[in-house]
């Protein structure tokens, strides 16, 4: 009796394994038998994971379990063919680690002299195997065509090396693995840089981060993919049976060991669990099911942290701690195999560091313990030393054990204070060695407050990465507009950042933005604190660390107001003025600002985000330049910009009575909210149009400078042109970015829409501009119906998240209007459900500022009544109820895009 069956057998309530093999012994149907014992065994493993059986055990006993059976349905057909064939489990089959849904890897090895005799035996083999309800993955290969295959593809090599036999022919099987070994085919040295290549691969398609919102257990960075990369390395040079193996060879300590099989086991859970509960083989860790894992393994809300994100933290911090092992096994594995037969002579850096083979080490494994300020030290050396490639594996791990070292004494220490800002200071590489830091624990000990956020999510579609990662992708944005190489991305901030005095005060702001995530009350605040007290700590002034603060306190002042507030009125950019105080805080914070936006989600950042923040920062430039007691005045800039326009229109050949004419019932806000170029454009087309004024006037400029494409609407004014045209252009596909809606004294509008293809691109010329105008023009003829709001289902990747609506209207009394501002989930037609209530409660829609922020439409409005007055109690009443009563259906939608 082999060691399976005895285990299958002691498992009473698994297998029935005794009824199994009388009922085959006579002749009894054997597909139905097999497949009811299958379900009956899953269903018993799924019933232990979820009693509290960890996945290490079940997927073993799992494996040796479907070994019975498919070695009975072997024994079945080839029970007389068992010299000529071997039956192989190979790949994670191969290592007896088999998941609810994973696939059944199998190999069959023919000798060569077997020929196509078994073809037919073979078929039903694997026929009967589907039959049953196992996930076949198979090939048939002679020997001869093992080895070929192998040779060719390094995955087939890989196959093979984690083989076991199932049944058939020993000695065939003990062919194939030795004409497939390390001494015949692909040795160790070819197969550890092909391997290698192939994880920085992986890594590069999961963009080299583990922290992606919905990752992948096994191919994510730190994922189980990287735990097999150390072990088939282990395999191929040192014949490892197990991971323990690398004990014994002096690669892991057991420490390291115990770290390393933590974590496969953690990972083994979560992909245990997700296998049982989508009934299939899934691996990425969708929001899909998150919330339901997390409360799966024992995960409860708290006061400022969800359950899902207690479960998220774990999995992140479990994938950095194997990142890290990773890192430093594959550079332990380079000096054994790549660099073994190099005898260079060391070079001194000083009496703590040295240079061997390219990477960094210490001179004594006491470094550490003597010199405690030599943790830092390391990192600087790097920086100061373009030509070292890394550090020795040896050298990590002395890093990790001694990290204990930073404490209060440490921070306090002058010589780690100097060390700490001099990284700073460097002109390269500072991005590198934060987050070297960071992974080797170094950065969160001698930043407690970084460690509270390490590998913190925010459950949400907004931020794409944990809180850790996004502020060292906003380090490494801020980084990039310095380097000369990178400054072709964005030359007007790599032009700013070279004005600034002291860059280091911006990476210090981008490092404390968001470090008080999580604590409770406002992160600004609370990290603007920390913030002051760390620059004072370390030497700065205290105009320098007042100005750092700042910063951190202030750090989404210019997004909001770019995105939140009307910047065509002066007002508001000489509010914004006083606030910001001088060009040098607006130079920092419009450098942060935008390391900031495109550091928190690369969906985010678009042409049309760009130009709006270069808007406001000009407009502020040109406020501040002017003397904050000297204010712009509406009429002075009017008069600006008409002068402009007139001059731009002369050269087009309008004389300047036929522009006073057409101008004649435009408003101030016109003239305040467009470009003198836009106008002209605007002019000259609606003078061309001449009588036909009663079809509508459709402009489309695809580059336009608000960087995106500007849809100019020029026609009667009626209740639902807003609605309509919304409803035009989400039928498009089209996603709004600002709506600028004027209304002339004659009863015209003058709508304009900036749009972008649901890319993040402006639309290209030809076809598809013939394509808006030609459907706006249909949908907004005279007589027109406003069609229903849209039904469609919400996209996946919203339907897990609900978003309590939120409207709120504040008083402009120097504008006469009122602002409106809607948060609410993010949905298919939102815009047209808007226009709607606008309609329903006699609403005039002013301006627009859209914003889509993940999962969340963040939009403000600006309103007046009919005779275009700010909006009455009654107004906002019914707008508040309409609205409610519209967009409250976001669980229906929910439900009906989960089929409900």
């Amino acid at each position: 009796m082999s060691r399976t069956s005895a285990r299958i057998r002691d498992d009473r309530h698994l297998l029935d394994v005794d009824a199994i093999d009388r009922a085959l012994q006579e002749s009894h149907p054997a597909t139905p038998l097999l497949r009811q014992s299958l379900i009956n065994a899953d269903q018993i493993l799924r019933a232990r994971f979820l009693e509290g059986t960890p996945a290490a055990e079940l997927v073993t006993l799992r494996a040796e379990l479907v070994d019975t059976l498919v070695t009975r349905v072997w024994d079945l057909h080839l029970d007389d063919a068992a010299e000529q064939a071997a039956l192989v489990a190979v790949g994670g089959y191969g290592r007896g680690e088999l998941h609810p849904g994973s696939d059944t890897d199998l190999l069959v090895v023919l000798a060569d002299s077997a020929g196509n005799r078994l073809d037919s035996a073979l078929k039903h083999i694997v026929t009967q195997l589907w039959d049953i309800g196992l996930q076949v993955g198979h090939s048939v290969r002679s020997l001869t065509e093992c080895v070929r295959e192998a040779t060719q593809d390094i995955t087939v090599a890989t196959n093979l090396m984690e083989s076991r036999l199932l049944a058939g022919s020993p000695s065939l099987y003990q062919s194939m693995v030795q004409a497939t070994g390390p001494n015949r085919i692909w040795p160790s040295r070819q197969f550890f840089e092909a391997k290698w290549r192939e994880q920085l691969a992986r890594h590069e398609k999961h963009h080299d981060t583990a922290h992606n919102l919905e990752p992948n257990l096994k191919e994510s960075p730190g994922g189980l993919r990287d735990i097999h990369m150390i072990g088939w390395v282990a395999k191929r040079q040192f014949g490892a049976g197990t991971l323990h193996d690398l004990v014994d060879h002096a690669f892991l300590t057991e420490s390291e060991y115990r770290t390393l099989m933590r974590g496969q086991y953690f990972l083994w859970d979560l992909r245990f669990a997700l296998h049982v509960l989508t009934g299939r083989r899934e691996d990425r860790l969708l929001f899909d099911y998150q919330v339901t894992l997390a409360k799966q393994f024992g995960y409860r809300d708290t006061e400022h942290t969800l359950a899902v994100e207690q479960l998220m933290q774990r999995y992140y911090r479990t994938v950095m701690r194997l990142s890290c092992l990773n890192e430093m096994l594959l550079q332990l594995y380079q000096e054994v195999i790549l660099y073994a037969d190099l005898d260079e002579a060391p070079q001194r850096l000083n009496k703590r560091f040295q240079i061997k083979r390219g990477f960094i080490e210490v001179t004594h494994p006491n470094v550490f313990r003597r010199y405690p300020f030599a943790l830092l030290e390391v990192f600087l050396l790097i920086q100061e030393h373009p030509e070292i490639k890394g550090v020795r594996a040896a050298t990590i791990r002395l890093i990790r054990q001694h990290h204990h070292l930073i404490d209060e004494r440490f921070r306090n220490d002058l010589r780690c204070r100097s060390l700490f800002m001099e990284i700073l200071r460097r002109p390269r590489g500072i991005t590198h060695e934060l987050r070297r830091m960071h992974t080797y624990g170094i950065l969160g000990r001698y930043l407690p407050a970084i460690r509270h956020i390490t590998g913190r999510m925010q459950y949400d579609l907004f931020h794409a990465y944990t809180v850790d990662s996004h502020i060292l992708m906003v380090v490494r944005n801020l980084r990039r507009f310095a380097a000369p190489e990178f400054a072709h991305e964005f030359p007007f901030c790599s032009a700013l950042i070279n004005r600034l005095p002291k860059p280091e005060l911006l990476y210090l702001a981008g490092l404390f933005h968001d470090i008080a995530k999580g604590r409770g009350g406002d992160h600004s605040e609370l990290g603007a604190e920390d913030a002051y007290q760390f620059c004072l700590h370390h030497g700065l002034s205290r105009y320098d660390s007042r100005l750092v603060a700042w910063l951190v306190r202030h750090h989404l002042l210019l997004s909001s107001t770019a995105q939140r507030r009307d910047i065509s009125d002066p007002q508001v950019i000489n509010e914004f003025a006083c606030k910001v105080g001088d060009l040098q805080h607006l130079n920092y914070l419009y450098l942060l600002t935008i390391g900031d936006i495109r550091g928190t989600n690369p969906k985010l950042w678009n042409s049309w985000r760009e130009a709006l923040l270069l808007e406001l920062y000009q407009l502020t430039q040109r406020a501040i330049r002017r003397g904050l007691g000297n204010p712009i005045d509406a009429e002075e800039l009017i008069s600006e910009t008409q002068a402009q326009a007139r001059k731009a229109l002369r050269g087009r050949g309008l004389h300047h009575m036929t522009v006073r004419a057409i101008w004649r019932p435009f408003t101030a806000d016109y003239f305040l909210r467009y470009s003198a170029a836009e106008i002209a454009w605007h002019t000259a087309a609606i003078h061309k149009l001449g009588g036909a004024a009663q079809r509508p006037l459709i402009l489309i400029d695809p580059i336009s400078t608000r960087g995106g494409t500007e849809v100019f609407v020029y026609t009667r004014d009626r209740d639902h042109i807003f609605a309509l045209t919304v409803t035009a252009l989400n039928q498009l596909g089209l996603d709004i970015q600002d709506a600028r809606i004027i209304t002339t004294d004659d009863g015209h509008t003058l709508d304009s829409y900036l749009v972008l293809e649901d890319t993040g691109k402006p639309i290209a010329a030809g076809y598809r501009e013939r394509e808006i105008i030609e459907h706006l023009s249909t949908m907004l003829c005279p007589g027109k119906p406003l069609p229903q709001p849209s039904t469609r289902t919400l996209p996946r990747r919203l339907r897990h998240f609900s978003t309590q609506t939120q409207i709120e209207f504040t008083a402009e009394p120097h504008n006469d209007r009122t602002a409106m501002e809607l948060i609410t989930g993010d949905r298919p037609g939102l815009l047209a459900q808007v226009g709607y209530a606008f309609v329903h409660c006699g609403v005039r829609l002013q301006n627009a500022k859209i914003s889509t922020m993940g999962e969340r439409a963040e939009d403000v409005f600006f309103l007046t009544d009919r005779n275009n007055r700010a909006l009455g109690t009654a107004s906002q009443q019914c707008l508040r109820e309409q609205l409610r009563r519209m967009l409250t259906d976001e669980e229906e939608l929910r439900k009906r895009a989960d089929g409900v």
